[in-house]
């Protein structure tokens, strides 16, 4: 206990950092809230009268741009029929079933593998590789504590303010030669795609790696480390980036989530705020450039 508290005390940021979290409920106004979180993560001021970089440009579309449709595309459950209806049914990871509370949750009747997972946040996620090892009452005490997050409360992402809270099962996705579901993370700018990374090693500590459209590694860095070991160009790349540029159009920014599974193509989740726009770029200039790409659109709210 007295460790746990001089570690905090050499952290005071990270203390902050949570204090705000805490408090978000109570500071009502975005724009206060927003420029707080940027200046404790990014260690400068937010400019939102003039916003020239990637993540000032998100922070403003958080604050004065909401689309109705923007609800349904972070929600788990309601996406999926937008996503079949744009590239079709094939590409949806299929439901198989959907909860309003954990105690209804019909785990008899889920396959031995599965994936359960909370429609209105990030992070409430429970995988199953073999139901007979499973602790039920451990995975429904953690839907549960997820079912009561605001997600909107952390980083103000506008579209989760009025997402349901629910639960949903998915067929377990696992490509059968590497054993493991890699995403790949569009950054398209209405419709036009710029530039991906990729997440691996997700069972110890996340690596993430950017490529351009031909797939040249670049040498950008955000909230990750990059992997040790080489990554080979996904057989479907050309697929995915069509896929996302039809699923990005229309939207001055989307990152646009997508899996390769055993040669094909499945949707993943569409990202609005990446990484609630107050992680840095290394280098800098990237978030500069990235913000270039966003053409910002009249104010809606």
């Amino acid at each position: 206990m007295i460790k746990a508290v001089f570690r905090n005390l050499k952290d005071p940021r990270g203390i902050a950092i949570k204090l705000i979290a805490k408090l978000s409920p109570l500071i009502k106004s975005d724009r206060l809230y927003l420029s707080m979180r940027y200046w404790l993560f990014m260690k400068k001021k937010l400019n939102l009268d003039n916003p020239c970089t990637f993540n000032e440009k998100l922070n403003w579309l958080k604050i004065n741009y909401h689309l109705p449709i923007y609800t349904k595309l972070v929600d788990k459950y309601e996406v999926k029929k937008i996503v079949a209806d744009l590239i079709g049914e094939e590409y949806v990871i299929p439901t198989l079933g959907v909860w309003d509370n954990v105690d209804d949750i019909d785990f008899d009747n889920l396959p031995d593998k599965f994936v359960l997972k909370c429609t209105h946040d990030s992070g409430g996620l429970v995988v199953c590789k073999d139901k007979s090892k499973l602790n039920i009452e451990s995975a429904k005490k953690k839907l549960a504590y997820a079912l009561k997050r605001n997600y909107f409360n952390q980083s103000r992402e506008w579209g989760y303010k009025y997402v349901p809270a629910r639960i949903i099962a998915e067929r377990y996705m696992e490509d059968s030669t590497t054993h493991a579901l890699n995403d790949f993370k569009f950054f398209c700018f209405d419709g036009e795609v710029k530039l991906l990374f990729i997440a691996t090693e997700r069972s110890a500590e996340v690596k993430f790696d950017f490529f351009d459209m031909d797939f040249k590694n670049l040498d950008i860095t955000n909230a990750h480390p990059h992997s040790s070991t080489k990554i080979a160009k996904p057989v479907t790349f050309e697929k995915m980036k069509e896929l996302a540029a039809i699923l990005s159009k229309g939207h001055p920014f989307m990152r646009i989530d997508l899996y390769e599974v055993d040669g094909r193509v499945y949707f993943g989740e569409y990202t609005l705020y990446h990484n609630g726009a107050t992680l840095p770029f290394e280098p800098e200039s990237i978030d500069y450039q990235m913000g270039e790409w966003i053409t910002l659109p009249e104010k809606n709210t």
